[in-house]
């Protein structure tokens, strides 16, 4: 109980105080849409930019740990996709935007938050390492089996060309590649140009904490109830079921397994919303599910507190 009242409630009570302000209209849509701008478009791309250039990557990055996390995210996928298709008789395009939503945890906004109070600073060196494939991994995924489904026929060259054009557009993605590409080169970069950088990277996650608050308020839940009970059973159970046995399989070490299953039990990002509506597809299911997974997610994250190490 303790674990829920230092770590969890005060990481939604920001989400709350976001979602109530925009609905006794004290801050507004407009308002919440251009913070939501801001933190997914710069400053949480700052937040990953300056955590990978920090990170010792030999240290952070094991077979082990991204296995774990990420077959347990592909099978979410795959249960999500199978599940709207052929249970719930979803098109194919449908059956992608359900999947990603099965697939893309909230790594970063609530992730991050939970992981940090829970266990420190010092315990998400396992969280960055996650974090720096995650929007590169999943929209890979969703954006090249979206692209297949739509594809009517296209060649492969013109598939393939279409998934690169739509990643080179993510900040999200192209912050990690900055990132990576600098520890990797050992390049020095200017202070002025880092302290600048990190000051816009500490507003991240109470601002999008905030912002996801009001957003949450805007996608009310309506209808297609069996698909919406479905990616948040995967999400907040199978998909961190998965990562747990996998790292009892493989032996984590007790961070490795904090921060992979941790990290699995969030409830599916807001960015399952804008993935949906990029491409019009079953936009109500991942509203939805992020507004209902977003809520359950306060209990679930408390029993898998009580289960790690």
């Amino acid at each position: 109980m303790q674990a829920l009242l230092d770590v969890i409630l005060p990481v939604f009570l920001v989400v709350g105080c976001g979602y109530i302000v925009v609905w006794r209209n004290v801050f507004s849509t407009a308002a919440v849409d251009g913070l939501m701008s801001y933190t997914q478009n710069f400053a949480i791309p700052c937040l990953l930019f300056m955590a990978l250039i920090k990170i010792d990557l030999g240290q952070a990055y094991s077979f082990r740990l991204m296995g774990s996390y990420y077959i347990g995210a592909a099978s979410g996928f795959a249960l999500g996709f199978l599940g709207a298709r052929y249970i719930f008789k979803r098109s194919a395009e449908d059956s992608v935007a359900i999947g990603f939503v099965s697939l893309f945890s909230n790594s970063v906004m609530m992730g991050l938050a939970i992981t940090e109070r829970a266990y420190g600073i010092d315990a998400l060196v396992a969280n960055f390492a996650i974090v720096s494939l995650h929007a590169p991994f999943c929209y890979f995924v969703g954006i090249t089996a979206m692209e297949i489904a739509k594809s009517d026929g296209d060649n492969i060259v013109q598939v393939a060309m279409n998934v690169g054009k739509s990643m080179m557009k993510n900040a999200l993605f192209v912050a990690i590649l900055l990132g990576l590409l600098v520890n990797f080169s050992g390049i020095a970069l200017p202070n002025v140009l880092l302290n600048g950088t990190n000051m816009v990277a500490t507003t991240a996650l109470p601002a999008a904490l905030f912002g996801m608050g009001g957003v949450l308020y805007q996608y009310r839940p309506e209808g297609d109830f069996g698909a919406i009970a479905w990616v948040v059973g995967i999400s907040l159970l199978v998909h961190p079921a998965i990562v747990w046995s996998l790292g009892q399989y493989w032996v984590l070490s007790v961070s490795e397994l904090r921060s992979a299953v941790l990290t699995s039990a969030m409830a599916p990002g807001i960015n399952c919303y804008i993935f949906a509506s990029m491409y019009n597809r079953a936009k109500r299911v991942a509203a939805s599910g992020v507004l209902i997974a977003t809520a359950l997610s306060v209990l679930t994250i408390w029993c898998w507190l009580q289960v790690l190490p």
